[in-house]
């Protein structure tokens, strides 16, 4: 399966009337007919939502563009009008993941779980605890993506910037607690949580309880 097909540029418009037109009787202008703003957005929506499930299952080498067109339903024509090649939508597929999973599903959860910054960080692993046991556990994808791809690759580079963003949400929740050298605390805490995800992949199901454990004297340690 060739995942990046060109798709054949658009036929042109028909040929205008060969008759010379009256002074009277203006000429019509024959163009395109828009795409409504409700079909074309719907046509995105459909994509993305496979995408999103093909690329968190399989990752990205797998998923093919024939495959992610017959599964959307949606015409090799409009899927490239959206999406020019592969790649594009993987960068798509990468924010939306950061959107989905790192803000609504972890960060936001956590903070919600907590009553304390220290609190919310511990509950990171609380939130992975539950993800770990979900039937549809996935692990990371922008470890995923940047495994598969290599970090000099552009796909890849996007993955690096989507985990230091990881980094950013952990910094910011130890700068509210109050922890010395929040950078470095972040950039060990994302080891464990990466760990943890691993090991979870291989299916130690305790895995966030350790790491859990492992954070709370890492917390100590910055204080």
């Amino acid at each position: 399966m060739n995942p990046e097909a060109e798709y054949p540029a658009v036929g042109a418009l028909g040929q205008a009337q060969s008759a010379e037109p009256s002074a009277a009787v203006p000429v019509p202008v024959v163009t395109e007919a828009p795409v409504p703003e409700s079909a074309a957005a719907k046509s995105v929506a459909r994509i993305m939502s496979v995408a999103y499930e093909l690329f968190s299952q399989r990752g990205v080498r797998d998923v093919g563009v024939n495959e992610l067109i017959e599964r959307s339903g949606v015409a090799k024509a409009t899927f490239y009008r959206h999406f020019p090649s592969k790649d594009s939508l993987v960068l798509a597929f990468l924010e939306q993941r950061d959107k989905q999973w790192t803000v609504n599903a972890i960060v936001s959860e956590a903070r919600r779980r907590g009553s304390t910054p220290t609190e919310q960080l511990l509950a990171i692993f609380d939130v992975f605890g539950d993800w770990f046991l979900r039937e549809d556990f996935e692990a990371c994808s922008f470890i995923n993506v940047l495994l598969e791809m290599g970090p000099a690759h552009p796909l890849g580079q996007a993955s690096i910037d989507y985990l230091a963003k990881i980094r950013g949400h952990v910094q910011a929740l130890a700068e509210e607690a109050g922890l010395q050298r929040p950078d470095e605390f972040a950039r060990s805490w994302h080891i464990l949580m990466k760990g943890s995800i691993i090991s979870a992949t291989e299916g130690d199901m305790q895995a966030a309880k350790r790491a859990q454990q492992m954070a709370g004297w890492l917390i100590e340690h910055h204080r």
